[in-house]
């Protein structure tokens, strides 16, 4: 694999960590401030934290793969 693919990868993993981290805020918000009164957000915000952590997740797992686990 080319230096210019293992970057993408390594971008595309950064990128993930981030928007998973940002779900995950917004679930903390919603838990520190905002319950039980909002409990009807609780599964979608909880999903999409989900959702971002396990994107985040494949995406590490193909860089990892990739790069021979030197990162």
């Amino acid at each position: 694999m080319s230096d210019e693919e293992l970057k993408k990868l390594e971008k595309d993993v950064k990128k993930n960590k981030r928007l998973a981290n940002e779900a995950a805020s917004v679930l903390h918000d919603l838990i520190e401030d905002r319950l039980p009164d909002a409990y009807g957000e609780l599964m979608g915000i909880a999903q999409m934290t989900y959702d971002a952590c396990k994107a985040w997740d494949e995406a590490n797992k193909k860089f990892m793969a990739a790069s021979g686990g030197n990162a």
